[in-house]
């Protein structure tokens, strides 16, 4: 009995202590203000009250989540400085490259401000003008250290031309620009738009979308409201469960716009203003969208153990990019195709591009998937004239790798299992029950299970080796051929890619093991002429005179001397697939295939 009174006391006075902390957890909130928007600078105000320390450090991210690299936003910060409510100036000192401390000297309520200059606008950074303003919080706002599990408020002060906002942060009571941000990993995965961009609302599996575009553009809404719909609905039909109750999309239309970044409640795209009626520009735009709104699961949800908590000063190192975003990269067009956006030839010539891109790219036989994912933040986002030759994205070739993966699990399953399923088990197993990310080991372990069979060797293969991708065993367990359209041509191949530089033509990239690599040609260098032809913009036609094994002489201008160099031409390597159903297949592989491919509704893209 005293045992058991003993133990209830311990519970009661543990519990007293943690509502103590609670109660005596400094409260944080901000201030954002953009006084003169075409000058580019936000300026950003933090007061903290109830704090209980002698100092207390304030720190910039240096990085932000879907983007592995590390950015040092801190650059973009100057003018801080720290005050007393009475507004006495603190000291405060830059202590690391993202960190200020303040000496508070045990006053319990201070504020610290800054500016951050803001003119990059690409999804990961922040930006403001005239026009509008758009951020990506971690560029933009710092956090008090020690507070970021805490419940914090944000108010907006937009220059007066802006009337509208759209983030998936929630307004707190009636004004439209006050903001309750419920922890800091929510802030930074928040992204804002700020102005007077268009917006529509529509439903789909259940759950309020709103869009905002910004930038203007051809775009049909009703169009758009349809096919996001479809994909929205497909998307969730894989998981099988929608984890929001509202979701936001941003959208920027710019010219030579391209790419998104995927967050928890959101997503931010950038499209060209003019490409919405282009069938096939429409169409890489609905596979953006896909891209980014399946990360709702695969990263934000399903994700490996080390994404998450983030260190937001340091790499988060990882050797599964290629299953956040190579398998996110094979689910893009496929749910396009799932979805009746887009009919099913094209889907097999996305395959075989994608397979052929790899196939093509001399560093996928140095580098694998695994040490490609690990060395995403020194390679994938700093690639160099060489990185072609050295590296291979664990983007296409992830997504190639989620492919044969899919097609392995059905075939050994006898199509009643897919890697929908696989990831249905990461997400009730590891996101559900366990709150926490899976392991490398978890997750070929989850794919084995749902195979039902071993697939140490798969993964072996595939991710940890250099090998090549075997697409042909793949289709053929599925009633498919693939074939080479350039196995039979006889093209020269100098194996270097020449581009126009102040009326130059000037070698820009050199493929490993080409004659150009062999013979001596360099990055830079000025080619002048081939067998006395003066080469320009069309040397690819004066190629075309010549075989394989044909010598040349080149005449290049280098470093201010004139060098003569003979290469002897090769035949050109780069493969050209076709896929195709294969003739004279049993029914049961036949239908594999057929489920493989199935969609909701065959046919080009809708246009009204």
């Amino acid at each position: 009995m005293m045992l058991r009174l003993s133990g209830l006391l311990a519970i009661i006075l543990l519990t007293c202590m943690n509502m103590s902390s609670a109660m005596a957890a400094p409260n944080v909130s901000y201030e954002l203000a953009m006084p003169q928007p075409h000058t580019h600078y936000f300026e950003v105000t933090i007061f903290v009250k109830g704090w209980d320390k002698p100092t207390a450090d304030i720190k910039m991210a240096s990085w932000t989540p879907g983007s592995y690299l590390i950015r040092e936003y801190a650059k973009n910060v100057e003018g801080c400085g720290a005050r007393s409510a009475q507004g006495s100036i603190l000291a405060n000192e830059k202590v690391s490259k993202n960190t200020w401390r303040i000496d508070t000297k045990g006053i319990k309520e201070f504020s610290f401000n800054y500016k951050v200059y803001a003119f990059e606008l690409t999804v990961r950074n922040a930006f403001l003008d005239a026009t509008h303003a758009y951020l990506n919080p971690a560029a933009v706002f710092m956090r008090v250290a020690g507070t970021e599990a805490q419940k914090s408020s944000l108010m907006i002060k937009p220059d007066a031309a802006f009337k509208k906002i759209s983030t998936p942060l929630r307004s707190i009571g009636s004004n439209p620009f006050e903001l309750l941000v419920p922890d800091w990993d929510t802030f930074v995965d928040s992204p804002i738009e700020i102005g007077n961009h268009d917006t529509f609302n529509f439903i789909a599996a259940g759950v309020p979308h709103e869009v905002a575009i910004f930038g203007g553009g051809n775009y049909e809404v009703e169009r758009l409201k349809r096919d996001m719909t479809k994909v929205v609905e497909t998307a969730t039909a894989v998981v099988g469960e929608h984890p929001c109750d509202h979701y936001t999309f941003i959208i920027h239309n710019i010219p030579n716009g391209g790419g998104g970044l995927e967050h928890k409640y959101s997503a931010s795209l950038q499209a060209n203003p003019f490409g919405y009626q282009d069938e096939r520009s429409y169409s890489g735009f609905l596979a953006l969208v896909a891209h980014e709104y399946f990360h709702l699961w695969n990263v934000k949800r399903i994700r490996p153990v080390a994404l998450g908590p983030f260190d937001y000063d340091e790499e988060n190192y990882t050797t599964s990019l290629w299953v956040v975003e190579g398998i996110t990269s094979y689910y893009d067009d496929y749910i396009l195709m799932r979805a009746g956006l887009m009919p099913q030839d094209r889907y097999l010539d996305v395959v075989a591009s994608v397979f052929g891109s790899i196939e093509n790219t001399p560093g996928a036989k140095v580098q694998s998937l695994a040490e490609s994912s690990f060395d995403a933040w020194i390679k994938y986002y700093r690639p160099n004239e060489n990185s072609n030759n050295s590296t291979v994205g664990y983007y296409t070739k992830g997504a190639c790798v989620g492919l044969l993966l899919d097609l392995k699990i059905r075939v050994a399953t006898g199509g009643k299992k897919n890697l929908d399923d696989v990831l249905r088990g990461l997400y009730d197993t590891y996101y559900k029950k366990a709150q926490r990310g899976y392991t490398e080991a978890e997750f070929e372990q989850m794919a084995s299970k749902v195979a039902g069979i071993k697939l140490d060797d798969f993964f072996d293969m595939n991710i940890r080796s250099t090998a090549k991708l075997d697409l042909k065993a793949a289709l053929q367990s599925v009633g498919l051929e693939v074939k080479d359209q350039n196995a039979n041509k006889k093209d020269a191949w100098l194996g270097a890619a020449l581009k126009t530089q102040n009326g130059q033509l000037v070698v820009s990239s050199i493929v490993r093991d080409s004659p150009a690599w062999h013979d001596g040609l360099n990055i830079n260098d000025e080619v002048v002429a081939l067998n006395g032809y003066r080469l320009t913009s069309d040397w690819a036609e004066i190629l075309k005179l010549f075989k394989p094994q044909d010598k040349v002489s080149v005449l290049v201008a280098r470093g201010g001397q004139m060098i003569n160099l003979e290469i002897t031409l090769a035949r050109n390597p780069n493969v050209a697939y076709k896929i195709s159903k294969a003739k004279d297949v049993s029914p049961q592989v036949a239908s594999m295939g057929e489920a493989w491919l199935a969609v909701a509704a065959k046919g080009l893209l809708e246009k009204k």
